[in-house]
């Protein structure tokens, strides 16, 4: 789909890098050349994911194990990497999720979520974007959301509410920082599933509920469908969109607007829609 080095020469750091979304924009952006910086808590799987790059695309990976919720440990992290050379893009990726009654969650849980999600990408942005200004260095931050942010999410609100977050501070550092070029985007996903997040937002419970039901064009998101789009907005290619929230979900958050009934419409045949304007139309 694009030129083997459409992001050659840029380096770029994706929080949560070792496993899931993260590791599958982290492969692609290694694949068209980018300068690979990745983070996480879990060292070893940033280490089995910086092996399993460097062999298979060649590409050279820095590992930093860091904790987004801790804003010394993130400014510390960023330091680090500014010794070796700045960055020109940077993924909030890292996350956290799970489903819950609301009325069940302590203070703890909401905090965890929070922590992660709108918290640590605030301190990453902040950290990253002084650097930039400072230095007169264009850049670029994608945050990786959810559709949660622009819709809500029941039995998920702390999430729902920490991607709003981040989406209002997507559009806000678009204008507050693009006049010394910093552009801000972000992706809203819908169905993407991994290993982790899937076990903890569908038990096996929800069996009887198929995924693809919901979603228009009944499929879940493939990796490399998004891997591509977040390889577009952080290249030059997209040099001019800024602000905005791209949704990537084959329709489901449409769906959901148009009401319940409208699932059980897409599956009606002929025969079906013949006796209903029988009923509604007189005919």
């Amino acid at each position: 789909m694009f030129e083997k080095d459409l992001l050659n020469g840029k380096r770029a750091l994706i929080t949560g890098g070792g496993t899931g979304l993260g590791k599958s924009i982290g492969r692609r952006y290694a694949e068209l050349g980018a300068d690979l910086v990745i983070c996480g808590r879990r060292i070893e799987k940033l280490q089995e994911t910086k092996e399993e790059f460097e062999r298979d695309t060649g590409a050279t990976v820095h590992v930093h194990q860091c904790d987004v919720r801790d804003p010394e440990a993130v400014e510390a992290m960023f330091s680090d990497i500014w010794t070796d050379a700045p960055l020109d893009i940077l993924v909030n990726n890292a996350a956290g999720n799970f489903i819950a009654q609301t009325k069940e969650l302590s203070h703890r849980a909401i905090d965890s979520i929070l922590g992660i999600v709108l918290h640590g990408s605030a301190y990453c942005a902040v950290a990253c974007g002084w650097r930039w200004i400072d230095a007169s260095h264009k850049g670029v931050i994608l945050n990786i959301l959810t559709v949660s942010a622009l819709y809500g999410a029941p039995f998920q609100v702390p999430s729902a509410m920490a991607k709003a977050g981040v989406a209002s501070m997507t559009r806000s550092l678009a204008v507050e920082w693009g006049p010394k070029g910093i552009r801000s985007v972000a992706i809203a996903p819908g169905p993407f599933p991994t290993e982790g997040a899937s076990s903890r937002l569908r038990p096996d419970d929800l069996d009887d509920f198929p995924m693809a039901d919901d979603i228009p064009l009944r499929r879940v998101g493939e990796h490399a469908e998004l891997s591509d789009l977040a390889a577009f907005l952080v290249s030059d290619q997209a040099a001019f969109i800024n602000g905005e929230v791209v949704v990537i979900d084959g329709g489901k958050s449409l769906q959901g607007i148009s009401g319940s009934a409208v699932r059980a419409m897409q599956d009606w045949d002929d025969a079906t829609w013949t006796q209903i304007a029988k009923k509604t139309r007189g005919r």
